[in-house]
């Protein structure tokens, strides 16, 4: 009785497919079994054997369990430490509506802007916001963290002003994670980085740049403008990492001069996460926002002519440019600028102001407390943060703060740092007070303001009607459903997005990322407070390395990009240690991401470029000869494996062997692992490191475009130059080949989403859906190929998880782009696959193992019957320029205009669908969006 009445294991929830419908399809690509399909598609060379080691698949119920002990056993008290990480207190309707709600959590990155109007609206307010508060007319969508941000800024003051010679100056006050990552950055790429205490001035001779801290790691406010002007009359640019909530305080930094402003908006909202994932930002002053890494998102107009939102200057360029690239980020953290921007639209210019000031007024009494103790406070000028001077005594001071509730910031043996958040209160200021007199009375019951008069706000910000208006949680609500409802996300349907892996991000996965003992812990506080991330990151780690074969794994990559940079790193790493540092050349398939190239030249390498076949694979002959020129400075290939064109290639054994056969290493970009998972392992199979993505394969949610992890996994001999971090828990991985991300775990705070997946899975599960997603890949090729033919097929002439329907001919033919596909597509009540990469005129087709065989059928439905359409406009009986697919997406008002074709096949081309997907934007016109760039909120006015 009780098997009977046990829920469904978690697999036959992950999995959208039963049995029965597994067996239809199945049938339809002639197969007998799962086992049969996948002993046909994945070669025998690389075919795994043994059966995964991991635990016995958890119920959801016993995993959600587990994930609540392993969260109680983090113990984050009141987080003081500072360092760009504060205590900050998201608002419930934001918490609730955009990071727990799937429409936001579950949307794809804005490619298809007529489907993501409701999310690019948020993110313009997030440029908006950064633009107003840091006095420079440009910013872009977010990147991954503070230090990343300010390596990238590195890297565009650089070709920003080519002539400006010698070091990258930083200031000594930066962030220490900072400059640790801007050095991991700077060395790759050969540029020379000097700390200095610009206090003093900057260092003598050229410059190509120089990074200011405001405020001060030490928590100091000094007027920045003697070095911005001094960087000037040196001909090269100023960068200052601001924080942003300061800002409402301190004076813009573009109004000071700066050039490009970079950090974090972490204390808007965002919870603390053990260190991420967090939005960092970066603006720049006009005629540098072309110059402007990841994503910006613009203004355009539609088909009608109104404003429309769409990604601007094809912020995706190292899928352009590929080695010719200045950035590898083809990513960004846009559900967590989604949750800062809102939280300054809840918030407004007023009420951030307010936040501000008793955060500023809290510090100001805890400094007067604490000289009234007899403490020395180092800096009389101050936001947030008071460095305090206790000769010999700082670590004592630290124990006694931890027994009192609150993690401090051990500076030096005479120092200690006390950042006050907006979640501090009298309460707080006074347990920190008494670690350093225990007898102490108490705090001031009220600060005054220390900033400079010189340096107050003059300048006015967030006066745009969005920042003013819903000021009652009412009003925030419907805002926020308003936009949702603008988008198609997972929740309304299938995202059939070859190279991404939309999935199903099940709730039991997505609930711990809100228990406080994971959300609520600053990255620095001591080990012994971490204990249950630790656990965690260890399961996964170890899982991770299991599943792909290899013997270790780095979790702290907070993106692909990342990850990919780190790997190569590691390669370099080693070709150095065996006195091979002439190991530069990086061989790359013309077929790959266009990440790959972009962060190979990151790594210090050179891009060789390796011919594919006709059919797609990577042509071994000129692999060979590529291989035998460069026999003496070969470092590594990168391959992706299932190709990029959604094959399973017989060489992939062959290539590897080519490759270690000259002295290379052999890098199996793991973007399409999802096609791998418990059949073959990249470790076993000859590569010697992958990156993972856990936001495709392991179920993180892309929300949007962001968060992400991509994990480095390694084979031992690149094990000791995987990344290290300054502060890193562990003192055997603080110094060696520097950070990656400004948090030792990058974004671990999504970690215990992919843990329980894995969990929940098991080895047997995890195998199983491997199998379905690549029966899925393989059921939507043989019901289009007719009316859409596949472009390429692997082994024994099946897919992978993946397939590319070849639209080139039809358009040649008839003249109907794949963009008329595409956006027809949404009339049917769908997200577009990917269009036109890898090949231009191709759309790619990736359906997942969480889709069931009804909405597999729904979407081949449409394609066969898009196909229809197209004929019809082959045949002249729809016009040529005036029919449903030159028209799509239709919107409502369609009802009343006259198209010049039947309305109700325009909107209903199923007929008549009282769920219908309704777009809120005609087609929008891109070149006139690159045209007139217009990135902050248009006025109320240009929607009348």
């Amino acid at each position: 009785m009780s098997d009977q009445l046990a829920a469904r294991p978690f697999v036959d929830r992950h999995i959208g497919p039963d049995e029965a419908s597994i067996a239809e399809m199945l049938k339809a690509v002639g197969f007998d079994s799962l086992d049969a399909l996948m002993e046909a598609a994945v070669p025998t060379r690389i075919r795994a054997e043994e059966v995964l080691d991991l635990a016995d698949a958890a119920s959801e119920a016993l995993a959600a369990d587990e994930l609540r002990a392993l969260a109680a056993r983090n113990n984050p008290l009141v987080p003081m430490i500072g360092l760009g990480y504060h205590g900050t207190i998201t608002p419930a309707v934001v918490r609730r509506n955009v990071l727990e709600d799937p429409s936001w959590y579950t949307a794809y990155t804005p490619y298809q802007p007529e489907i993501s109007q409701g999310r690019l609206e948020a993110l313009i307010n997030f440029q908006t916001m950064v633009a107003d508060l840091t006095g420079l007319p440009t910013a872009n969508a977010s990147l991954l963290d503070e230090g990343t941000a300010a390596a990238e800024a590195m890297t565009l003051v650089r070709r920003a002003a080519p002539k400006a010679a010698g070091p990258f100056v930083v200031d000594a006050d930066a962030l220490p994670q900072t400059i640790e990552v801007v050095r991991t950055r700077a060395e790759a790429m050969g540029i020379e980085v000097v700390v200095a205490d610009l206090t003093a001035g900057l260092p003598d001779g050229d410059v190509c740049g120089v990074l200011v801290q405001y405020p001060g790691a030490s928590g100091r406010v000094v007027d920045p403008r003697p070095v911005i002007e001094a960087t000037h009359e040196r001909g090269a640019l100023a960068v200052v990492a601001a924080d942003l909530l300061g800002l409402t305080l301190l004076e813009a930094p573009g109004t000071l001069g700066a050039d490009v402003v970079v950090g974090s908006s972490q204390r808007f909202g965002v919870p603390l996460f053990y260190g991420g994932p967090h939005a960092g930002y970066m603006a720049v002053r006009a005629g540098l926002e072309r110059h402007l890494p990841g994503r910006l998102v613009g203004v355009s107009v539609d088909k009608a002519g109104r404003p429309a939102y769409r990604l601007s200057l094809q912020t995706r360029e190292q899928h352009i440019r590929r080695d010719r690239a200045t950035s590898n980020i083809c990513t960004a953290q846009v559900l967590l600028a989604v949750v800062a921007g809102m939280y300054a639209v809840y918030h407004g210019p007023d009420g951030l102001r307010a936040i501000a000031t008793g955060i500023h007024l809290r510090a100001s009494a805890l400094a007067a407390a604490l000289r009234a103790e007899g403490v020395e406070v180092v800096h009389d000028a101050f936001f947030d943060t008071v460095l305090a001077r206790v000769p010999g005594r700082a670590a004592e001071v630290i124990a006694a703060a931890r027994a009192n509730g609150v993690h401090l910031r051990l500076v030096d043996a005479d120092h200690v740092g006390l950042s006050v958040g907006e979640d501090v209160g009298a309460a707080e200021l006074d347990a920190a007070v008494r670690a350093f007199a225990p007898a102490a009375s108490g705090t001031a019951e009220a600060g005054s303001v220390v900033i400079p008069e010189a340096l107050r706000r003059s300048t006015g910000y967030l006066t745009h009607p969005v920042f003013n208006t819903h000021r009652s949680e009412t009003s925030m609500l419907r805002y926020l459903r308003r936009l949702s409802a603008r988008d198609y996300a997972l929740d309304r349907g299938m995202i059939p997005l070859g190279s991404c892996t939309m999935k199903l991000n099940a709730t039991t996965e997505m609930e711990p990322v809100s228990l406080p003992g994971f959300a609520n812990l600053h990255p620095f506080v001591p080990a012994e407070d971490a204990q249950g991330y630790f656990s965690l990151i260890e399961d996964l780690e170890g899982w991770l390395a299991e599943v792909t074969g290899y013997d270790r794994v780095s979790i702290q990559p907070n993106a692909g990009s990342q990850g990919e940079l780190a790997g190569l790193l590691a390669i370099r790493g080693y070709h150095r240690a065996n006195g091979q540092g002439e190991r530069t050349v990086c061989l790359i398939p013309s077929s790959a991401h266009g990440t790959n190239a972009a962060s190979a030249v990151m790594a210090g390498m050179k891009v060789v470029v390796v011919k594919s076949t006709d059919d797609g694979a990577v042509d071994l002959d000129d692999l060979r000869a590529q291989c035998d020129a460069h026999s003496a400075d070969l470092a590594a290939i990168m391959v992706t494996y299932p190709s990029t064109h959604g094959a399973y290639e017989d060489t992939i054994s062959e290539l590897c062997e080519i490759v270690h056969a000259h002295g290379g290493q052999v890098y199996v970009d793991g973007a399409n692992f999802n096609a791998l998972l418990g059949h073959a392992r990249p470790g076993k199979f000859g590569g010697d490191v992958s990156h993972l993505n856990l936001h495709k394969t392991f179920c993180i949610p892309h929300g949007g475009g962001g968060p992400g992890v991509g994990p480095v996994a390694v084979r031992e001999h690149l094990a000791p130059y995987l990344p290290t971090h300054p502060m890193h828990p562990e003192s055997g991985k603080r110094a060696g080949i520097g950070p990656i991300s400004a948090a030792p775990y990058g974004s671990a705070g999504i970690l215990p989403i992919s843990w329980a997946y894995v969990r929940m899975m098991g080895a047997e599960g995890l195998t199983r859906a491997t199998a379905v997603a690549v029966l899925a890949a393989n059921y939507v090729a043989a019901r289009l190929d007719e009316a859409f033919p596949v472009l390429y097929r692997g082994h024994n002439g099946l897919v992978a998880h993946e397939c590319i329907l070849d639209v080139r001919g039809i358009s040649k033919e008839t003249g109907v782009s794949v963009d008329d596909v595409a956006k027809r597509l949404i009339d049917y009540g769908f997200h577009a696959p990917t269009m036109s990469f890898p090949v231009a005129g191709t759309l790619m087709v990736e359906p997942t193992e969480s889709e069931d065989l009804v909405e597999l059928d729904r979407f081949c439905d449409a394609m066969i019957a898009i196909r229809g359409e197209i004929d019809k406009v082959a045949s002249g009986e729809w016009d040529a320029a005036a029919n449903p697919l030159a028209g799509a997406p239709h919107t409502a008002d369609a009802i009343n205009q006259d198209l010049g074709y039947d309305v109700a096949t325009a909107v209903f081309p199923n007929g008549f669908d009282p769920d219908k997907y309704w777009p809120p934007v005609n087609r929008i016109d891109q070149a006139y969006g690159d045209r007139n760039l217009v990135c902050s909120c248009p006025p109320p006015e240009a929607f009348a």
